[in-house]
């Protein structure tokens, strides 16, 4: 199926399940999969919206981009499912929603799982931001993925490894939205001022067992009002859905 955004790009989606509505918000060099094994598992009671955001996947991507357009694809998905939703953001897709609640999107209860905002890198992520600027525009998007890559902490031997998997070619096609990504991130501190006026009732969870994640999460949870913070333990970033599918059941409960 596919939502079509206010500049007219398609997004792409798969819907499933019947209850209240709730759109999961992907990660960087997601197209949607990493979500679908949580879609599947929200499924048994609510109506889920997975979707694979701008240049990626089977969505357009009309440039020039702005974190503004992606909001506005935020929009198109959760008009689709009815008007309002609830909504999970993931990763770098964790700071696209709360951008978008901050602007007054349609979301009814929010929750981020792991956003990663690089707190205390603030050079590094200027040096990264542009370091992949000139690598997309020189067309060099493997280059692009060992920036990120490294920038996430991957070895060497694992990044040449992962150059000779099957999977490279497939992330070379994503590689530049990892500039979406970072635009999403801003400077690399959560906007505490816009986050201030995000009215809608938010969870804040990090996997547990890394340093990286929760002082971002607590920074979060620190700006918006009213917000709960939460860990799950003893999960990766990728979390287990038979973990985390509990925890947004009762928050999405409310």
């Amino acid at each position: 199926m596919n939502a079509t955004s206010k500049d007219g790009t398609a997004i792409a989606y798969d819907r499933a399940g019947d209850g209240p509505a709730v759109v999961l918000v992907g990660g960087g060099l997601d197209d949607g999969a990493e979500n679908a094994p949580l879609a599947a598992e929200l499924a048994a009671r609510f109506d889920v919206i997975n979707y694979a955001r701008r240049g990626r996947g089977g969505s357009g991507d009309t440039p020039p981009y702005a974190v503004e357009r992606e909001i506005e694809d935020l929009d198109a998905l959760i008009a689709a499912a009815g008007g309002s939703a609830h909504v999970l953001g993931v990763s770098s897709g964790g700071a696209l929603a709360l951008e978008a609640a901050a602007a007054g999107s349609a979301i009814d209860r929010l929750a981020v799982y792991d956003v990663p905002y690089p707190i205390g890198r603030t050079e590094e992520w200027r040096r990264y931001r542009e370091q992949l600027a000139a690598a997309l525009a020189e067309a060099r998007r493997g280059d692009a993925l060992e920036l990120f890559m490294r920038l996430a902490g991957s070895s060497e031997e694992g990044i040449a490894g992962a150059r000779a998997s099957d999977l490279w070619p497939g992330l070379e096609a994503l590689a530049p939205t990892l500039a979406y990504d970072a635009a999403c991130l801003g400077d690399g501190r959560p906007p505490a001022e816009r986050f201030a006026a995000i009215a809608r009732p938010t969870l804040v969870l990090t996997g547990g067992g890394d340093d990286f994640f929760g002082p971002a999460a607590d920074a979060v949870a620190a700006a918006v009002p009213g917000a709960d913070r939460a860990t799950l333990g003893d999960q990766g970033h990728v979390a287990d859905p038979k973990a985390l599918a509990p925890v947004l059941t009762r928050f999405f409960a409310g």
